[in-house]
């Protein structure tokens, strides 16, 4: 599979969702509000790809309903290609005999600053990341990100996001670009139909981070609160 930040489009008879996923080195990981997608994939053969991914509830929110009914779910996946996209079919573990087909479409990259050389500091990982606005602006908002050796990846079912990050001793800082995949239909009307740059700065530990960022939308400047937790080792 080629290498990349993907939307992700789910759909069962019990409805549909949408997400980010970011494929690497035979790994995927991504999500969207509510729930954490973690998995892996291999070609036996020219043309296949064969997906094991399962799904991790992040927030409680009970707003965000899984798919399945269940919080957790690992599903089999076979697929290929067929032109920009991956098409895939299969079902879950815990529920044989329903139908899942998985569309992921390729997100561009191209707004990403690029990756600067840095000691290790930041653990590597999959995080969920929570957002709250600052000085009297209503909303926030929740995803998650990758953080993999100074690459940052991630977003939800509406917006990706795509930057870079260093960090040491116990602090770190970076520069993202905020996109809307999807028409947001409302939710974080603030960020809707904007391209936004941000950048931050913050502490971190070996389970979580935290960080104050500014956001330009446009001529306007907003400030918001993030707070990260780790989910998975990348």
């Amino acid at each position: 599979m080629q290498q990349g930040l993907y939307k992700v489009e789910m759909q069962s008879r019990h409805g549909t969702r949408r997400g980010v996923l970011y494929v690497y080195d035979g790994k995927m990981m991504g999500g969207n509000s509510a729930f954490a997608f973690i998995g892996s994939y291999v070609e036996p053969s020219r043309g296949n790809t064969l997906v094991d991914i399962s799904t991790v509830r992040h927030n409680e929110d009970p707003n965000f309903q899984p798919l399945f009914k269940s919080d957790r779910i690992d599903l089999k996946l076979r697929g290929r290609r067929q032109g920009d996209q991956y098409n895939f079919e299969g079902e879950a573990v815990q529920l044989p005999g329903v139908p899942f087909s998985w569309v992921m479409t390729p997100i561009s990259e191209e707004a990403a600053p690029p990756i600067v050389a840095t000691r290790r500091g930041v653990r590597n990982g999959l995080y969920s990341i929570h957002i709250r606005m600052l000085d009297g602006v209503d909303g926030g908002n929740t995803g998650v990100i990758l953080l993999n050796d100074g690459l940052m990846r991630g977003g939800d079912g509406f917006f990706d996001y795509v930057g870079t990050y260093t960090g040491a001793d116990g602090r770190w800082k970076g520069e993202l670009v905020n996109h809307e995949h999807t028409p947001s239909e409302g939710a974080r009307a603030v960020f809707g139909g904007h391209e936004v740059g941000i950048g931050f700065s913050g502490t971190y530990t070996d389970e979580g981070a935290i960080a104050e960022a500014t956001a330009l939308v446009g001529k306007r400047s907003i400030r918001f609160n993030a707070v990260m937790k780790r989910l998975a080792d990348a």
